[in-house]
């Protein structure tokens, strides 16, 4: 088995926007084959180091380096065969099939100017399939469930043949049993060797899916290790502003 390395590699990032400082002194390793969860309550800033991950804006200061190189130096299409983005489930506008939504996955791969061929079907079918979902295939992604939906962005992410996926709260506004089996297959991922960056609110649902947890408040990450051993009570109860007592259930759990 081939040996661990970092995907990712932060240190001392410097985040925000325009002469904003929104987050300092942010330093982590993604490595292969790992899920890593940056966990925060809402309206923390957790978004904004995913943005500058995937160089929508610009880092202020430190070093971030994918795949041994500075992100800044990484050509857009060549950086998409790498790392894929996962956005929260949203309704969509334009009534494209499921399957033209995970073709899109595709662009970084086909010639500039070419249409998808027949790999590039047999791979969106097989992402499809992988997820369970190769029967919604000709849907319109309008008209779908948000479960479904969900599951159709991330084998969209899935058919960039990405080795780094890169997840913005993928449970948002989903049901319960929706919420468990999108964690599921995020788990399923990571098995086949997918190293996996994802922010969430839910601790209980960083405790089922991810390797190390880092706690993100106030601008920075504060806390970073194995789950079990991170989310502590009272860090939990400092992460969002409650006393110990008030958290027996998820105390239980992680003990």
């Amino acid at each position: 088995m081939p040996s661990k390395y970092p995907v990712i590699r932060a240190r001392d990032l410097v985040i925000g926007y325009g002469q904003k400082a929104i987050s300092t002194g942010i330093s982590f390793d993604l490595e292969t084959d790992e899920i890593l969860c940056l966990l925060g309550p809402n309206g923390s800033g957790k978004s904004t180091p995913f943005k500058t991950l995937m160089g929508l804006i610009p880092a202020q200061g430190g070093e971030l380096h994918i795949m041994n190189k500075a992100v800044q130096h990484w050509p857009r299409r060549e950086f998409a065969r790498q790392v894929a983005y996962v956005p929260q489930a949203h309704d969509g506008v334009f009534p494209f099939t499921v399957e033209e939504i995970v073709l899109m996955g595709r662009t970084a791969r086909i010639g500039r100017y070419s249409t998808p061929g027949k790999h590039d079907r047999d791979v969106a079918a097989h992402c499809l399939q992988k997820l369970n979902i190769l029967h919604l295939g000709q849907r319109p992604y309008t008209e779908i469930s948000g479960g479904e939906r969900q599951l159709s962005l991330i084998a969209r992410a899935m058919a960039q043949e990405p080795k780094v996926l890169i997840m913005d709260e993928p449970t948002a506004s989903l049901d319960f049993g929706n919420q468990i089996r999108v964690l599921e297959h995020i788990r399923q991922l990571k098995n086949q060797g997918m190293a996996i960056l994802l922010c969430t609110h839910q601790p209980e649902h960083a405790l089922k899916v991810a390797d190390r947890v880092a706690l993100f408040r106030d601008g920075g990450i504060h806390y970073c290790g194995p789950a079990h051993e991170t989310m502590t009570p009272h860090r939990l109860a400092w992460l969002y502003d409650l006393d110990p007592a008030q958290i027996p259930a998820m105390a239980e759990a992680i003990n």
